[in-house]
Formats: structure tokens, sequence, C-alpha cells
């Protein structure tokens, strides 16, 4: 029997532990997908709210797109010493 506030035990409990962790840490990332997602709903709703918070934004995107694009080398397929395509494709019938 549990006490008044512990919560109610789940299907998992009596699991494997790696089971028990492997389930926390999918729900930590499902967690971490929501906020993210709300935090992308929040910017679109003040587009949509503020459309000239719009050149805001997208001064922003610009600023890290070009410091990502000084980071990044210029080829990055030069930089691998292997002639493999960074892509395999495998057909399927």
């Amino acid at each position: 029997m549990t006490a008044p506030g512990d919560p109610a035990p789940g299907p998992w409990d009596d699991q494997d532990p790696r089971l028990q962790a492997g389930l926390e840490h999918l729900q930590r990332a499902a967690r971490e997908m929501i906020a993210a997602s709300r935090a992308l709903l929040d910017v679109a709703e003040e587009l949509v709210e503020d459309p000239s918070a719009a050149s805001g934004i997208l001064d922003l995107l610009g600023s890290v797109a070009g410091r990502a694009g000084r980071v990044a080398p210029s080829d990055p397929a030069s930089d691998d010493p292997d002639d493999d395509p960074p892509v395999q494709r495998i057909p399927v019938s």
C-alpha cells in the first residue's frame, strides 16, 4: 500500500532497472521536445501578432547562419580522407 503523496506503482516498477532507466530517459527527451515545440509556437504566435518582429528574428537567424558559415569548412568533402560518399543508398525492392 502506498502512503499519501507517493506515486502510484506503475507497470514498469518491477521490471529490469535498465528498462526503467531507458523509459526515464525517453520521458525526459519527450519533455524536452514538448518544451522546444512550445518555444517555437511562442515565436510563431509572436510573428502572427506582430509581423514587425519578423525582421528582428530574421536578423538573428541571418547572424547565426553567418557565424555558422565562418566556422564550418567551405568544402567538408575535401576534409574526408575516404572516397566513400557520406550517404550509402541501399536499393529496396
